[in-house]
């Protein structure tokens, strides 16, 4: 013992570290080329595998030469051993715990070479006090980060996930103040402290993420495991799926701008020092994708397009990107516009990811019209969830192929395949519809008649409202073929209007209601007006249907493969009606009027 007696303390003179003692050293450690001028008695009396060494060894030259190759921590680790063989003070932190047990773990620093040895010293602190506190438990698993494998041998990083999991899942009042490690500090009844005097101030806050943002430091493999744990615990999977959006937001570049939701104001980190730098993006997102649950809502949707994006640049495996759309599919009724807006990033012509789009739609129609999803007697309801969420796709889609449409190298079969992916009882209305393809064949000038035809094939002109008949019917773009189908369908409307109108003219006439008739006379002046607006478009429309008949009249002469128009409206899928049927004489308007 005399030469602990005589120590003095370390120096470091270069590469060399020395024991301030009057006996020459005996023992040299060799750290990462870094020398340890030591004694043997300390070391070997607390390290069992240094005593080994020495046993083993044939070599008995002074001083002795001891080589420690992959030392948990390096030389600084080792420094802080040597001192504590030396019965120099040794302070146990959060931060040192673990790194100190796995250098005590190389060194076989058992009980066996001395009682409260530096292993045993360890075990008590990380039981008694570290497993027991959030904050030093989510700093120790930090720490296990340069030393994996022989935290894991140890079962470090199990021990501080299981305690994790468990404060997780137990009220946050019972365990310890203050809980977080960011914000205010908070009393046990949950009132925010000032100088450690109760404010009687309380934070509007979700009980349920309070370690949302702690946790979103770990690295990629702890975080994972800790969300396993929490799954297998049973913990809510909205708030799972809340835990793993925000450490994607935190570490993902560009996510944060497609949250629909903020979780909070940025926080100065001052307890943590775990940089994104060190976590490779591929990897990190891959782990995310796995971890996402089956949840809805539109911030969480937004979330899986902000993924989607990420992984389509970082170019992952087809199966995380099929797994994304599919999820996406599943709540496509969510999406929004800008979302839905994903630019094609390698070798490609179009502008906008078209085929990921549709593919997305193709698993919302597929999970909608499942009858193991849906009850069958939904499907009937105009007004059921299945058809809501049918109609608000189908808007959706009317939008993004309004706004492909201008790309001018968006090949006609795409846009016809997209369209056509949802039924036809998806759209009440094809107004959007209709101006997705109008704008598309103003911006492709060069398609075919036969190609424009394939594409209105889609368009429902029974569908369009009033207004887009009008538009179709005065449309240069269109095919002929289509013209006449508008025009024929604009009639109809209108006769439909026309009746209308007249009909609430003469129940006005004979109902008992005593209305003013000051008040009468403006509503009957609006109808006339309303009428004789209809009246004009309907001899407008007259002329109209004349000088087409006359032209495919003349077109069957000339080519004799049309045995009249009446067979060109048969072949376009129109019924024609007599004239005393199909338009509605002006003159009865002045009668009924």
């Amino acid at each position: 013992m005399a030469v602990v007696e005589k120590l003095s303390g370390f120096r470091k003179e270069g590469e060399n570290w020395f024991i301030g003692s009057s006996l020459p050293s005996d023992l040299v450690v060799v750290v990462d080329e870094v020398k340890f001028h030591l004694h043997k008695f300390p070391l070997v009396s607390r390290c069992g595998k240094i005593a080994t060494i020495f046993e083993e060894s044939e070599r008995q030259e002074t001083p002795f030469n001891v080589t420690l190759e992959d030392f948990p921590g390096g030389a600084d680790v080792f420094l802080k051993v040597a001192k504590f063989c030396y019965r120099g003070r040794l302070e146990f932190t959060s931060r040192n715990v673990v790194i100190l047990y796995c250098a005590a773990e190389y060194l076989e620093m058992t009980d066996d070479f001395g009682e409260e040895n530096l292993q045993s010293k360890l075990e008590n602190f990380f039981h008694g006090y570290i497993l027991k506190h959030w904050k030093e438990c989510v700093l120790a698993l930090q720490s296990c980060e340069s030393v994996t494998p022989i935290a894991d041998k140890l079962q470090l990083p199990c021990r501080c996930i299981d305690a994790m999991s468990v404060m997780i899942c137990t009220d946050s009042s019972l365990f310890g103040w203050p809980m977080k490690m960011y914000g205010s500090v908070q009393s046990p009844g949950g009132s925010i402290l000032w100088n450690g005097i109760n404010t009687g101030a309380k934070l509007h806050s979700d009980d349920s993420n309070w370690w949302f943002e702690d946790v979103s430091y770990l690295g990629i493999r702890f975080f994972e495991r800790l969300i396993h744990t929490l799954e297998g615990k049973g913990v809510n999977p909205k708030i799972i799926a809340r835990a793993v959006m925000h450490y994607g937001t935190r570490h993902l570049p560009g996510l944060s701008r497609w949250q629909g939701e903020q979780t909070g104001k940025p926080l100065a980190v001052s307890s943590f020092s775990i940089s994104q730098s060190n976590l490779d993006p591929k990897s990190l997102l891959e782990t995310v994708v796995k971890l996402v649950p089956e949840k809805r809502g539109k911030p969480f949707c937004r979330f899986l397009l902000g993924l989607l994006r990420n992984a389509m640049i970082m170019g992952l495996d087809s199966k995380y990107l099929d797994s994304l759309e599919r999820k996406v599919g599943m709540q496509l009724e969510f999406a929004t516009l800008d979302t839905l807006l994903i630019p094609r990033f390698f070798d490609s012509e179009i502008l906008y990811d078209v085929d990921c789009v549709e593919r997305m739609v193709r698993h919302f129609v597929s999970s909608e019209l499942d009858p193991n999803s849906i009850p069958h007697s939904d499907h009937d309801q105009g007004t059921s969830p299945f058809s809501e969420r049918l109609k608000s796709v189908s808007k959706l889609v009317d939008c993004y192929l309004a706004e492909v449409a201008s790309d001018v190298n968006l090949k006609p079969g795409k846009f016809h395949s997209l369209a056509s992916t949802l039924p036809d009882s998806s759209r009440t209305l094809y107004d959007g519809l209709y101006r997705a393809i109008d704008i598309y064949l103003k911006e492709h000038p060069w398609l075919t008649e036969k190609e424009s035809e394939h594409l209105c094939s889609i368009i429902d002109f029974e569908k369009l409202s009033i207004d887009g008949c009008f538009h179709a019917s005065q449309n240069e773009r269109l095919p002929m073929r289509v013209v006449l189908q508008v025009l024929f369908f604009e009639q109809m409307h209108l006769r439909a209007a026309l009746a209308n109108y007249l009909n609430a003219v003469g129940s006005q006439a004979t109902s008992g209601i005593d209305t003013a008739p000051t008040i009468i006379a403006q509503q009957n002046q609006a109808l006339k007006v309303n009428i004789d607006r209809m009246r004009s478009r309907v001899g407008e429309l007259e002329q109209e249907f004349s000088k087409i008949k006359d032209q495919m009249r003349k077109m069957s002469n000339q080519q004799g493969f049309l045995g009249s128009p009446r067979f060109a409206f048969k072949g376009m899928g129109c019924k024609l009606l007599d004239p005393s049927d199909a338009i509605v004489d002006s003159r009865e308007f002045s009668r009924r009027a």
